[in-house]
Formats: C-alpha cells, structure tokens, sequence
C-alpha cells in the first residue's frame, strides 16, 4: 500500500484565492486588512519566513508593514512600537517574527501585542481561549494541520491521536484542536518511556519535536495518518521532517511530504487569522 501524500501545496494555494476574495470584500468597504510584522536581528530564517509572509500579504490583497530592527534594540523601544501598533486602525494583525534576541523577553512581548490583534494566537488570553473551546485565534501550524484533516476527509470523532511533541506553538494547541473535534489524544514529548507502544496504537500521528526519524515505519500502524510538522536537514543539507518519509509512505494510509507539507500552510493561516481580525474589527 502506498499513502496518499497531502499536498499542502495545493491547499494552500485553494485558501488564499479564498482570503483574496475576502480581503477584497473588506477593501470595497474601506477596511483593508493589514499585517505588521516586525523582525529583531538578523537571523537568515527569520528573514526568509518574514519575506514570505510579506509576499503572501502583498499577493492575496492585504496590507503589510514591516519593521526591521538591529539585535540591539531595547526591550522598551520594541513594546513601544508594539503600544503604536494596537492603536493602529489599519494594522489588523501584529506578529513579532521568533526568535528574539536574549536580552529581549519574548514573554514580556507576546502579552503586549492587543489580543484581538495576535494572529499567532500565541497570547495567553488566547491560549486560555482555545483551552475552553472558545478560540478567538488559532496558532497558524496546528490550525493548517486541521485544515488538511477537513480537505482530506480525516475521521478525527473517536480516533486515537498521538502528538509528539509539547511546544505553545504546535504540540499542544494541536492536542486541543483535536480534542475539540471528538480525537482521543495523547500527547508525547523527551521525556516518554515507550514512544513506540503510543504510536503503534494510533490512527493518526503528528510529529513536531525538530529531531529527525523520530518516527520509522515500525512504529505505526497500517493505514494511520502521519503528519509531519518537522523542519529539518538531512546528512547531505536536503530539507527534511522528523520522520522517516521513505519509509513510512508504504505503510501510512496519508502522509505530508517536507518541504510541501504542513510549511506552505502556517503562512496560508495567518493570512486566514488576519483576514478573521479585519472582519471582526470591520464589524465592531
């Protein structure tokens, strides 16, 4: 049996026509949706994933601005500019590209953003939120996850779900986004005995740990839907997940490649989150 592969690719590009049609709803009415990233430092990562999400912007009808700031900014002139941000009527959606310089609390700087405005869904008033079943705005990675599940018509009622891995951003709004749609999860990380024995009872398994070939083929279950959240290189510098993908195509039922996976779908739902802000505000 071969898996049938999630082609994040193709989905993304389905909900971005999507959030264009909507965005341009939004500007005929005057209320064009904006996004403020902001960048601190020069780590190349994060500079690529901000040109993306500026690209994005610009390509489906929203308005972006960005900030760009040396490592040496102070913690106080980056709240200030943050403060200047919520007050901001056109700016709908604030991020603050991760991670920050040390002498920064990224802490400190999540709970300044106005949580109607934090798109990552990252602040704590937002994360209570999604614990209760109430979202105001759902972390991007695991949001796109559930996407996939609904595009592929992935039964989540009463299947038996392991996630790996425990991060605020993806493990566990993950858990709860599945627990919310009638999942059985467990959630695994570092410190679990027998990640095998979880695996090999699950009809669905999410990798989000950045290690790779956390997960091998004998660790599933024929049929199980495998989603890899993992960026990675291999020995040879090639752009791969935290599990064995060669391996495990001949035994998942589904699978997501990497790259083409879940990646093109995180920026897909900040656009989606940003698009839901500008509608909230437009509304108000």
């Amino acid at each position: 049996m071969t898996a049938t592969i999630i082609d994040g690719n193709a989905l993304s590009k389905k909900l971005r026509a999507e959030v264009a049609t909507r965005a341009a709803a939004l500007t005929a009415r005057g209320h064009q949706p904006g996004l403020a990233v902001v960048l601190v430092g020069d780590n190349p990562a994060s500079e690529v994933y901000v040109r993306n999400k500026i690209k994005a912007c610009e390509d489906n009808g929203l308005y972006s601005s960005y900030d760009r700031y040396p490592a040496s900014l102070s913690e106080a002139d980056l709240l200030k500019r943050i403060d200047e941000l919520n007050r901001d009527p056109k700016i709908n959606g604030i991020l603050v590209q991760l991670p920050l310089p040390k002498h920064i609390d990224s802490h400190k700087v999540i709970e300044a953003i106005a949580p109607e405005k934090d798109v990552d869904g990252f602040h704590v008033a937002n994360a209570g939120a999604l614990m209760t079943g109430q979202p105001l705005f759902r972390p991007c990675t695991p949001y796109g996850v559930m996407k996939m599940f609904e595009e592929y018509k992935i039964p989540l009622e009463g299947a038996s779900a392991v996630v790996i891995g425990r991060s605020n951003i993806v493990g566990k709004p993950m858990a709860l986004l599945l627990l919310e749609k009638g999942a059985t999860v467990t959630i695994c990380h570092s410190k679990t005995r027998d990640l095998a024995k979880h695996t090999r009872d699950a009809d669905i398994v999410v990798a989000a740990v950045g290690k790779r070939n956390v997960l091998t083929a004998d660790m599933i279950k024929p049929g199980a839907t495998v989603i890899d959240v993992g960026m990675n290189r291999d020995d040879n510098g090639k752009l791969c997940g935290d599990v064995d993908f060669a391996g495990l195509k001949d035994v998942a039922g589904f699978i997501t490649p990497v790259p083409g996976g879940v990646g093109p779908m995180t920026i897909t739902m900040l656009l989606v989150n940003t698009i839901e802000a500008a509608e909230r505000a437009a509304a108000a």
